[in-house]
């Protein structure tokens, strides 16, 4: 914490649990150090059980904002005055911009994965895009893409016990956006090439891949790609996946996830400030490859 802190410093925050392996405080505190804002950002370990009893205390010592992490983020979208179109849809919250006591609700997450892929040549902006998954990092990528103008998007999931609840997801997608949506399985292979074989972007949202199981991949093989896709894989630990790897050899432009957690922030940071986040200075320090 800075040792310039006064009576007039605002306070921001991160709610969630566990919350120690945060890089949120280092990245927004330089960020305000760097543009000389009087602001200050914590995190504190808060999960659901207690959730509205803090946030009914932020809004009261009128805290600018705070972000949202697990388990926090569907919760927090009850206990908004308003949300933003994108939350709305996700029913999820992660960033809240309290005006005077007036709680707005906004999901940066799919802002954050879109510009990644628009900063590593790889916008899925008129595209046709196929996206692996539908969980908690993928729903709000797949609603972000659909506001932001891709053409169409083929989401493939497990025909689970969530498949229902997805679909209704997708509806609301394709009447409230230009987008064309659909809901596919991922065990249908054959499919899933042929999606493949028409689609100009692919995103893995899912932490198939992941370290320390490096090996795991939803794609079978190297037939599935060709040279006009762009890969891009959420996961960043390790920060070349086996897709990517993949991809890679079929001569596709292949990026990892680690810039969307910047990104997201930077959305963050501009909600509650008005300003843009010093973005290349965060980098360098903080996301080095």
């Amino acid at each position: 914490m800075s040792s310039k802190v006064t009576g007039h410093t605002q306070m921001l925050c991160v709610l969630g649990t566990p919350i120690s392996h945060s890089i949120s405080p280092q990245m927004h505190n330089e960020a305000c150090a760097l543009l000389g804002l009087d602001y200050e950002y914590l995190a504190f370990d808060i999960g659901t059980d207690n959730l509205k009893t803090v946030t009914d205390a932020l809004r009261v010592m009128n805290v600018r904002g705070f972000n949202l992490t697990m388990p926090n983020k569907n919760l927090m979208a009850q206990l908004c005055d308003k949300l933003s179109p994108a939350s709305e849809i996700a029913g999820a919250v992660n960033t809240v911009v309290n005006d005077n006591g007036v709680f707005t609700g906004y999901t940066t997450d799919g802002v954050g994965f879109m510009q990644s892929a628009r900063a590593a040549g790889c916008p899925l902006e008129g595209k046709r895009a196929v996206i692996l998954g539908a969980g908690g990092a993928g729903v709000p990528i797949i609603i972000q893409a659909a506001i932001d103008g891709t053409k169409s998007i083929d989401v493939f999931k497990r025909k689970n016990a969530s498949w229902d609840k997805t679909q209704a997801l997708v509806d609301m997608v394709n009447a409230r956006t230009s987008c064309t949506v659909r809901l596919l399985d991922i065990a249908d292979k054959t499919q899933l090439k042929e999606s493949m074989k028409n689609a100009e972007v692919l995103v893995n949202t899912t932490s198939v891949g992941m370290s320390p199981n490096d090996e795991d991949c939803l794609i079978p093989d190297a037939s599935y790609f060709h040279k006009g896709l762009a890969v891009g894989d959420i996961i960043y630990n390790p920060r070349v996946t086996k897709l990517m790897k993949m991809a890679q050899s079929e001569g596709c432009k292949t990026f990892n996830g680690l810039y969307m957690l910047l990104y997201q922030g930077a959305e963050s940071f501009r909600l509650w400030t008005g300003i843009e986040m010093p973005i290349e200075p965060i980098k360098q320090k903080y996301f080095s490859e």
